[in-house]
């Protein structure tokens, strides 16, 4: 399942358990944000689209940061007459997870059951090699 959701001018397409950058939401870290703006939302079976909006899928996202973007140069020169002027700039963003589209939580998704089955092995391997570090 995924949405087409609208913030900061853009369109965005999210699963539930990914991570976006979007512009600067105001919202606290840790927090849960919810977006109002959904465009389209596509399950196995059916695709619902907004006109403009989907009103009764909400998708809502944990703000995990906040930073700025890499610098940009803004260079300006006329020829010949000694004018230049540079200036830089740094965009700022809030990094999201996606936790839910409508009813569907992360918990639910394949993406959560890989991150978990990672885990489990990392936790394994650690098991085997402090088993192995005790023995010597």
């Amino acid at each position: 399942m995924y949405a087409i959701i609208e913030t900061g001018g853009k369109q965005v397409r999210v699963k539930p358990g990914t991570k976006i950058r979007v512009e600067k939401l105001k919202a606290e870290v840790g927090e849960n944000f919810q977006f109002d703006n959904v465009l389209l939302v596509a399950g196995d079976n059916e695709t619902l689209v907004g006109t403009p909006h989907v009103e009764s899928m909400p998708v809502i996202g944990k703000v995990l940061d906040h930073g700025r973007g890499v610098k940009i140069r803004v260079i300006k020169m006329k020829r010949r007459k000694n004018y230049r002027r540079t200036q830089g700039h740094r965009q700022g963003y809030t990094e999201l997870q996606i936790v839910s589209i409508g009813d569907i939580l992360m918990e639910d998704t394949p993406v959560a059951a890989e991150e978990e089955a990672v885990t489990a092995e990392e936790e394994a391997v650690t098991a085997v090699e402090d088993t192995d570090s005790d023995e010597s």
